[in-house]
């Protein structure tokens, strides 16, 4: 309760309004101009789909909507670090904290030379009703750290990391049962370790859970089997249920299933490479084309994401890959290409009012977050497509996180109590079957019948459940209502949290 309380009294330093450059007006697009600043900021767009939703909530007390829709804690924090060369550096950073209707809070930590606090704000509301969206119990937040980290050494990284992990502690941002970060723009399993062994260093002796500080972290740190590809496995999920309603793919003119639908994916980072993998593999997609920062590459009889991937990592840029029948220079052009299937999965606000008009696809599956704007996706539908919102699209992050964070509450991996007693059930039935019908299984199908479930399989298996019944809600309450997907994604959100919130009543 200490902690909470110092969480609401570190609100005040926010930072002045006037010192605060805002995301859109600064932000290039890795992929070409981006004229988002002739559109909404990326927080006042959260909140113009907000307000759109929320006048279809019925609720006894329109007060609690203004409740949902406010950032109840935001920290502003600036700490020295000390560079490799000897020199003292200054470092600014942010943590928002949206919603408490639920806690922990949870959501991301980004490190770019563009973040600000209204671009944390903006995706800590995100967050709280994407959780909300796929049923996972956590409030929204957000952090994110103002460099360029390509810029720092490893050990510099490590030292900011290490220290802005101090501040969030020090003002209550940070806890297994407080706010819980993940990775996010460029951070990853290395930095979600740093975090957890600062914070287990400082608390981990009163705290037996202090494992659960911090999700996507690696095994051997508590992580969890299936969270690396988690974003993109959930990616897939969704635009496979929403390819398999007959009713949605005959508005836009496409037979139904994924087998052989051409996909254009922009931005081959983690979320975007994993799309593309499960899309291939298991949809038997074409992946026509990937968009990095540096350019692109075009194979219409669709490229090899394996072969790709180890171009990238040996080359350290998808150019010049041999899969390839043609490469473009960096920009917008190779979005423009015809295809089914468009996965925005880089920044916010690449598909505006500037570029919608000139996009082919029918289908725009959100990968990353914010990356349509509302005039964007005004034109998208005038032109006979839809929009798979990222609120709903790229939440297996934060279901397997929410995995990941039982585990580590629960001190045992998923399976490990019950894999060999299944196995030893299936193994009676089966010979009770064999006996009675005289008939002896493979060995392959035997193997593949008794094998009990593994840890990742539980986590694969709870993702696609909630993948698949967070999908339906979204397309049934669209038909209901007439509206599109974010819409009803939207009022999905805000009529759970709001019957959180009229159920407990507000504190005095």
């Amino acid at each position: 309760m200490a902690a909470l309380a110092r969480a609401s009294a570190v609100s005040r330093l926010i930072a002045t309004p006037g010192l605060i450059r805002p995301a859109a007006a600064i932000r290039m697009s890795h992929f070409g101009p981006n004229t988002a600043d002739q559109e909404p900021r990326f927080l006042e767009m959260v909140k113009m789909n907000f307000d759109k939703a929320a006048g279809m909530v019925q609720t006894p007390d329109p007060g609690l909507l203004e409740v949902i829709k406010g950032c109840n804690s935001v920290l502003r924090v600036s700490f020295p670090v000390k560079r490799d060369n000897g020199k003292i550096e200054v470092i600014t950073a942010y943590r928002a904290q949206h919603s408490h209707h639920r806690v922990p809070t949870k959501g991301g930590i980004r490190y770019a030379s563009v973040v600000d606090l209204q671009e944390v704000e903006a995706l800590a509301s995100l967050m709280t009703y994407k959780c909300a969206l796929v049923d996972v119990p956590f409030g929204g937040a957000k952090g994110g750290v103002r460099i360029d980290p390509s810029k720092y050494s490893v050990g510099e990284l490590e030292r900011i990391t290490r220290r802005f992990t101090m501040e969030l502690a020090k003002y209550g941002f940070i806890g297994p049962a407080l706010d819980v970060p993940a990775p996010d723009v460029a951070t990853g399993p290395r930095e979600m370790s740093w975090i957890k062994d600062t914070y287990a260093t400082l608390f981990g002796i009163h705290d037996i859970n202090s494992a659960g500080v911090v999700t996507g972290k690696p095994l051997s740190q508590g992580g969890i089997m299936g969270r690396t590809e988690a974003t993109g496995l959930g990616v897939y999920y969704g635009i496979r249920e929403f390819c398999s309603r007959p009713e949605i793919m005959a508005k836009v003119g496409l037979s139904t299933g994924l087998e052989g639908k051409t996909v254009i994916i922009q931005g081959f980072g983690n979320v975007g490479y994993y799309s593309a993998k499960f899309l291939r593999e298991m949809g038997k997609s074409k992946v026509i084309c990937i968009m990095e920062h540096d350019g692109a590459v075009f194979n219409e009889n669709g490229l090899d994401i394996e072969a790709l991937e180890a171009h990238r990592r040996a080359t350290k840029s998808i150019r010049g890959f041999k899969g390839a029948t043609k490469e473009y220079e960096r920009g917008d052009e190779p979005m423009f290409n015809k295809c089914d299937i468009l996965i925005p999965a880089a920044l916010e606000q690449t598909v505006n009012k500037s570029n919608a008009s000139k996009i082919k696809a029918r289908i725009i599956a959100e990968g990353a977050n914010g990356p349509t704007t509302p005039a964007g996706e005004a034109i998208l539908e005038a032109n006979g497509a839809f929009c798979i919102p990222d609120m709903l699209l790229n939440a297996g992050g934060v279901t397997v996180s929410y995995f990941e964070w039982l585990k580590n509450l629960n001190h045992v991996r998923f399976g490990r109590l019950t894999k060999r007693w299944e196995e030893r059930s299936k193994k009676l039935i089966i010979k009770e079957l064999e006996d009675r019908t005289k008939t002896k299984l493979s060995a392959e199908a035997y193997e593949q019948i008794v094998s009990g479930p593994s840890e990742l399989d539980i986590v694969r298996s709870g993702l696609e459940e909630t993948m698949i019944r967070a999908c339906d809600e979204v397309i049934r309450t669209a038909q209901r209502l007439n509206v599109n997907y974010r819409l009803a994604g939207f009022v999905n959100a805000i009529s759970k949290i709001e019957v959180t919130y009229r159920d407990a009543g507000i504190t005095v």
